[in-house]
C-alpha cells in the first residue's frame, strides 16, 4: 500500500508577518520558513501507518520554488522514502496545486493521500476538497483519528456538534486536524539519512498542468489595532459602561 503526502513550505508558525509597504502581499524578506505544520501532522501519521505495516512506501509532495527541497527533505527526514517536487515560480494557488497533485495521484496510484486541512499563510482550506473532486475520490476532512484496515479508511473528524466517523474506500483523499497526532522530534543522523534518499523534480508542463493564477489579490493589510482593555470596580460599573460607553446592553 502507497501513501501519498503533499507538505508546503509556509512562514514559520512563530514568525510574526509584516505587510509589505505598497499593501501588494505578506513581506517574506528574510523570514524564516518551515513545513506548514498540518502537513507535519500528515507526514506523522503516514509514516505511523508504514511502521505499523499497514503501509509499504510514503512518497512526500511539494509544490512551489526550489527552496520546497527542503522542506521535502524534512518530511525524508521525519520517515518519508521518497520525494517529489514540482519546481514552479508561479504564484501556486489552490486549484493548481490540487491539479498537479491529481496528476501525480494519476502517475503513482497510492491508496491514500493525506494533506494537512490548510496552509497556516493563506488558510484556505481547499486543495484536500479539490483534490477529492478532480480525481473522483472519496474525501474525509478535518481528521483526529484515522485507521485503515481491510481496505477501508475509518476516520473520526471532529464537526460542530460533536463528533462524526466516516468509512471510506480505499482509495481516498484525508485531511488532518491538529488532534490527529503529534509530530515526532526530528533527529539529526534521521536528517543525514534524508539526504540520500531519493528526490524527483518535475515541472508543471511535464504534467501537462496549466497553473496559472486565476485569482488575483487587490490589497493587504493588518487588522487594525485593538484599544487596551479596562478594569471595572464591580458589576454595576461593568454595566453601566456596557450600557453607555460599548452600547451592547
Amino acid at each position: 500500500m502507497k501513501v501519498l503526502v503533499a507538505v508546503k513550505r509556509s512562514v514559520d508558525a512563530n514568525v510574526k508577518v509584516r505587510v509589505k509597504s505598497d499593501y501588494s502581499g505578506v513581506d517574506l524578506s528574510n523570514v524564516k520558513m518551515s513545513m506548514n505544520p498540518f502537513d507535519e501532522i500528515a507526514v506523522e501519521e503516514a509514516v505511523r501507518l508504514k511502521e505499523a505495516g499497514i503501509v509499504s512506501e510514503v512518497i512526500a509532495v511539494s509544490c512551489g520554488v526550489a527552496q520546497c527541497q527542503e522542506t521535502l527533505r524534512t518530511a525524508l527526514a521525519i520517515g518519508a522514502d521518497r520525494a517529489v517536487h514540482i519546481e514552479s515560480s508561479e504564484e501556486l494557488q489552490p486549484l493548481a496545486v490540487a491539479k498537479l497533485l491529481k496528476a501525480i495521484v494519476d502517475k503513482e496510484q497510492p491508496s491514500l493521500v493525506i494533506l494537512g486541512k490548510q496552509a497556516i499563510d493563506d488558510d484556505s482550506n481547499q486543495t484536500g476538497q479539490m483534490l477529492a473532486a478532480l480525481a473522483g475520490l472519496p474525501q474525509a476532512t478535518f481528521a483526529s483519528k484515522v485507521v485503515v484496515a481491510d481496505g477501508k479508511a475509518t476516520v473520526s473528524r471532529e464537526v460542530d456538534g460533536g463528533t462524526e466517523t466516516l468509512s471510506l474506500k480505499l482509495p481516498a483523499v484525508v485531511t488532518t486536524d491538529l488532534r490527529l497526532n503529534e509530530p515526532r522530534y526530528v533527529t539529526l543522523p534521521n536528517i543525514m539519512k534524508a539526504k540520500k534518499k531519493p528526490l524527483e523534480t518535475l515541472r508543471p508542463e511535464d504534467l501537462g498542468v496549466d497553473v496559472t493564477p486565476r485569482l488575483r489579490t487587490l490589497k493587504v493589510r493588518e487588522p487594525s489595532k485593538r484599544s487596551a482593555g479596562v478594569k471595572v470596580a464591580d458589576v454595576k460599573t461593568l454595566v453601566e459602561k456596557l450600557k453607555a460607553e460599548a452600547k451592547v446592553l
